[in-house]
C-alpha cells in the first residue's frame, strides 16, 4: 500500500500532489464532492507521504486547512444564496434522511452544528450550505468553521502520518511481508466498516422516505 503511495509521489512533483489534496478537501463542500468522495481520504494519503518525506508535513497541514475553510465556506454562499431552492436540487433529494438529520442537528446545536458536521461525511458535504440558508451569520460560521477545520485536519493528516511512519517500523521489525500483510488487512477492515455504514445510510434515508410517501397518502386520503 505505501509503494503506491510512494510511486504516486514519485511520478508527481509536490506541490501538484498538494493541489490535488487541496482541490478534493475543497470540492467536497463547495462542490459537494463530499457525496462521492469523503476528503478526509485525501489528507490521510497525505499524511502517509508526508511520513515517506514525499511532503512536507507542516505545509500540508497549513494547505489542508486553508482548503477545507475555503471550501466550506463556499457552500456557504451557495446556501445563502439559493435558500430553501437549494433542498430541490438533485444532490440534496437523494439525502433526504441526511439533510433532515442536518437540518435538526442546526436547529438545536447552532453554530456548534458546523463543528460537530465536520467528522461525518456527507454532513459535512451539506452542512456548509443549510448552515448559509438558515442565514446563520457568516462570522460565527467561520469561527466554527476554523476551529473544525482545523481539528478535522489535524485528526486524520496526523493519524495518516503516524499510520505511515508505525508501517515503517513494523516492517524493520518484523518483516516487510508481515507488515503488508497488516496494511491488506486494515485496508479490508475499512472496506467492511464502509460498506455496512453505506447500507445503514440507504436504510435509513428509505425509512425516511416512506414515511413521508405514508404522510402524502394520509393528507390525500384522509
Amino acid at each position: 500500500m505505501l509503494e503506491n503511495f510512494n510511486a504516486l509521489a514519485d511520478g508527481l512533483p509536490p506541490w501538484l500532489v498538494l493541489l490535488l489534496i487541496a482541490g478534493l478537501v475543497f470540492a467536497e463542500a463547495a462542490l459537494f464532492f463530499g457525496f462521492v468522495f469523503p476528503g478526509e481520504t485525501a489528507i490521510v494519503v497525505g499524511g502517509v507521504l508526508a511520513s515517506q518525506d514525499k511532503l512536507s508535513l507542516p505545509v500540508l497541514l497549513v494547505v489542508a486547512v486553508v482548503a477545507a475553510v475555503a471550501g466550506d465556506s463556499v457552500g456557504y454562499e451557495i446556501g445563502r444564496k439559493f435558500g430553501p431552492r437549494l433542498l430541490e436540487t438533485r444532490a440534496m433529494s437523494k439525502h433526504r434522511a441526511k439533510v433532515a438529520k442536518a437540518q435538526d442537528l442546526i436547529r438545536r446545536r447552532g453554530a456548534f452544528a458546523v463543528f460537530i458536521g465536520r467528522f461525518t461525511a456527507l454532513l459535512r458535504a451539506l452542512m456548509p450550505a443549510l448552515v448559509g440558508s438558515s442565514r446563520l451569520p457568516y462570522p460565527k460560521f467561520l469561527l466554527f468553521n476554523f476551529i473544525g477545520g482545523v481539528t478535522w485536519v489535524l485528526t486524520f493528516t496526523l493519524g495518516g502520518y503516524f499510520a505511515g511512519e508505525a508501517f515503517d517500523h513494523a516492517a524493520k521489525l518484523a518483516g516487510r511481508g508481515l507488515a503488508i500483510g497488516l496494511a491488506v488487512a486494515a485496508v479490508v477492515a475499512i472496506v467492511v466498516w464502509s460498506v455496512r455504514k453505506h447500507r445503514r445510510e440507504a436504510h435509513e434515508e428509505a425509512e425516511v422516505e416512506a414515511e413521508e410517501s405514508e404522510h402524502t397518502l394520509e393528507q390525500t386520503h384522509p
